[in-house]
């Protein structure tokens, strides 16, 4: 129980660690464009990961966030591995910058997630790369295309730790 309550403490100064670095630029990027406005966004997705010891990992995941041609959120996906031996909840702070500009809110990006990965075994005699969870990282690259006013899709390809690759569709709204 101490090894779980010292990998919790450690996620979570990982978190803070990373929103003292990003919240500090978000007042900056806010001067840029105060006619155009801010814009909040969220999007529900499908994904895929290979997390799983014998293949693909697939799930969902649900983003929230705020800014234009850099933003700052929140981002949870959920997956569960073919077998069902193995579920992986990630909570990830999201930095994400388009490649048009300061005030593109549309075409490729460049997104990058952290924060902890909660893993969860159906069998105990699977030895995951933690006890429970882990501190997870990734890039991913992707193209936001716009449909009718304020709504858009979004396939994208990550790669990070502890997963190697994946990829998604994800759809959503400009607020």
């Amino acid at each position: 129980m101490i090894f779980f309550v010292e990998k919790v403490k450690s996620m979570f100064i990982f978190l803070a660690f990373i929103l003292v670095i990003i919240l500090p630029a978000v007042p900056v990027f806010a001067q840029a464009d105060a006619a155009g406005g801010r814009e909040m966004w969220s999007c529900p997705g499908i994904e895929t990961a290979f997390y799983s010891v014998s293949g693909a990992a697939y799930g969902g995941s649900l983003t929230l966030a705020y800014g234009r041609g850099a933003s700052v959120g929140f981002r949870a996906a959920y997956f569960a591995d073919v077998e069902d031996l193995l579920s992986i909840l990630e909570l990830n702070i999201l930095l994400r910058f388009y490649f048009m500009g300061g005030a593109a809110y549309s075409g490729p990006f460049l997104q990058f997630t952290g924060g902890p990965a909660l893993f969860f075994s159906r069998d105990s005699s699977i030895a995951v790369p933690a006890e429970l969870g882990m501190v997870s990282a990734g890039l991913s690259l992707g193209w936001r295309f716009l449909l009718r006013g304020a709504w858009f899709v979004e396939p994208f390809v990550r790669g990070g730790y502890p997963y190697i690759a994946g990829g998604g569709l994800s759809a959503g709204i400009r607020f």
